[in-house]
């Protein structure tokens, strides 16, 4: 999945941009700007649920999600919801970010997986999830799981001095597209790079004990043991953000925040000197124990 990471190069740092609509696009751009004038590599990966649901809308289109056993909610992607799914981010959410980049003299390129295979993955043939409180197995879902990312090419437009935007939807085993969650591909991506740092942007200003309360966030957020559950104030869309972390961390990326998309500087956490909440991976378990 990965490739040697260019030699004497600056660090890179992935930076997952909110598909909620919390995000301030303005300042993103102009806080990009000013990290890229200093030498550091980014990459944007983005999604684009508003957008989605926006356009599903004037399409009269209606959305469905999935909820797995574990608590993990997805998206339920058929193929006229991958149709608004690749409309409404490759059309509409990655254009509205590389003309604010160009206006704030960045130069940038916008990427699906599926150009030049840049996010291979794995179409999952069932899906299991849980409807009217019954376990239920969905077979005609068109989502998949990254299995490849071609750094190369990322690394190539990083040595370019240029910015690269990436987004579902994924390229499967049968040559067909696939919907993949971006929280998940933002972390591959990192991992391919060997990234320092990823950055989940997102609508609260990190993790928090109590969703209704931006007071409670937590500096630091250790993940559970793999297999034990997370916290009972994790959940909604954190709880993919926090599924993402773990691979992320697993793979080696050293580093991973949440921070508040809508923040002045909405990247100043993944250059150390801002708000947001730093993931770590659990302690390891004591020598002569083995995890459950």
């Amino acid at each position: 999945m990965s490739a040697p990471a260019p030699a004497g190069g600056a660090e890179t740092v992935v930076v997952k941009c909110g598909g909620s609509g919390a995000l301030d696009v303005q300042r993103l751009c102009e806080h990009v700007a000013e990290l890229t004038a200093a030498g550091r590599r980014l990459v944007l990966v983005h999604g684009g649920s508003a957008e989605m649901a926006r356009l599903a809308g004037q399409l009269g289109l209606t959305l469905r999600q999935l909820t797995a056993p574990d608590g993990v909610v997805t998206r339920y992607t058929d193929a006229a919801t991958l149709d608004v799914l690749t409309m409404a981010l490759a059309g509409r959410v990655k254009p509205a970010l590389l003309t604010a980049l160009d206006r704030h003299g960045v130069a940038a390129v916008g990427l699906t997986g599926l150009d030049a295979g840049l996010l291979r993955a794995r179409r999952k043939k069932a899906v299991r999830a849980v409807v009217d409180g019954r376990p239920t197995v969905v077979r005609d879902d068109r989502s998949g799981r990254i299995v490849e990312v071609n750094a190369a090419l990322l690394h190539g437009l990083l040595a370019a001095g240029v910015v690269p935007v990436v987004s579902p939807p994924a390229l499967a085993e049968d040559g067909e597209p696939v919907n993949t969650n971006a929280d998940r591909a933002a972390a591959a991506v990192a991992v391919a790079l060997r990234a320092s740092r990823l950055l989940f942007l997102t609508g609260a200003p990190g993790v928090l004990t109590d969703p209704a309360d931006p007071a409670s966030v937590l500096d630091t957020h250790r993940l559970p043991p793999a297999g034990e559950p997370a916290p009972p104030w994790v959940g909604g869309g954190m709880t993919i953000k926090l599924v993402a972390a773990r691979e992320a961390l697993v793979g080696g990326v050293e580093q991973v925040w949440i921070a508040d998309g809508g923040a002045a500087r909405p990247l100043a956490a993944a250059c150390g000197d801002g708000p947001g909440t730093r993931i770590v991976l659990p302690e390891p378990a004591p020598v002569g124990r083995t995890s459950p």
